[in-house]
């Protein structure tokens, strides 16, 4: 029998959560309205729930939790490390910040910025096992954990309470999912991901004319946003916005190994961001330096 999933539009963020098990369960975003259905595939777990199309396609704007800022960002070069923890099973049967209804045996994460719905590859960096989940909602607002999981992929990885993991988008998956909720046509998805693929293969080391290292804070589509953070992040070095197909790359450039694992680390302490890392043009981990 097919499985029914209830979902609904959300329009608010709660914040709180300090530990990754606990039962109090405030710091997701979640709310109460009216239902719509959507099948999603057979059984839990499946591809189809996975890539299914969310009630919304959601990012939000910039906003604040407790003095740290967090920027919301379509960006598909995602690769990041840091602390994940896990989504109590108290939170079942309640709306995610796209609208969905959150089900702990589903593959599901939260990010505090990643757009919503978006799919990642989690790897637990303790044992080296991965698993594939639907970001889906917001959270944790905890400076100390980057990403909570459902119990169901918590179990794959092999995490009990909380542990590294590298997060890396999938860009074509995470393109499909948004082009199945948005309603786009099989052209733009495919030009999509084409932009995606000479992105990643373009001529970066022009960023990085002195240093070989260059920090990225964001890739977005709106040039007016690209430049507002680029002129908030001046205090933080040589900040300047490349444009490459379709995005608009926030980054700072000319940095030595020094100076980038100082700015990294800046701007997770004092802006709550996740940067990445580039060296001489490639992507490497963050703290690798």
């Amino acid at each position: 029998m097919k499985k029914l999933v209830s979902l609904a539009v959300l329009s608010a963020l709660v914040a709180g959560c300090m530990d990754g098990t606990s039962s109090d369960y405030a710091g997701y975003g979640y709310e109460g309205m009216e239902e719509e259905q959507l099948n999603v595939g057979d059984g839990l777990n499946t591809n189809a729930y996975l890539m299914a199309a969310a009630p919304k396609y959601y990012i939000g704007s910039a906003y604040k939790i407790e003095d740290v800022q967090y920027l919301p960002t379509e960006d598909l070069t995602y690769n990041q490390t840091g602390l994940a923890g896990i989504i109590p099973t108290e939170l079942n049967g309640s709306k995610t910040s796209n609208g969905e209804i959150f089900d702990s045996n589903q593959l599901v994460a939260t990010s505090k910025t990643l757009p919503l719905p978006s799919i990642v590859r989690v790897t637990n960096l303790d044992n080296g096992n991965a698993v594939v989940v639907r970001v889906n909602n917001r959270g944790p607002f905890v400076n100390t954990r980057i990403m909570d999981l459902s119990k169901a992929a918590a179990q794959q990885i092999g995490l009990n309470n909380q542990s590294k993991v590298q997060i890396q988008v999938l860009a074509p998956e995470s393109l499909a999912v948004k082009k199945a909720t948005l309603g786009e046509t099989e052209e733009t998805a495919k030009s999509e991901v084409q932009a995606v693929s000479v992105d990643e293969t373009s001529a970066q080391p022009a960023t990085s004319a002195t240093g070989e290292y260059s920090v990225q804070i964001a890739a977005v589509y709106s040039e007016d946003n690209a430049n507002a953070l680029a002129k908030e992040l001046a205090p933080y070095g040589n900040a300047v916005v490349v444009h490459e197909a379709d995005m608009y790359k926030v980054r700072i450039i000319d940095l030595d190994a020094a100076k980038a694992r100082q700015t990294i680390d800046a701007l997770r302490s004092d802006k709550g961001m996740a940067p990445g890392l580039l060296k001489s043009g490639k992507w490497v981990n963050a703290d690798s330096i």
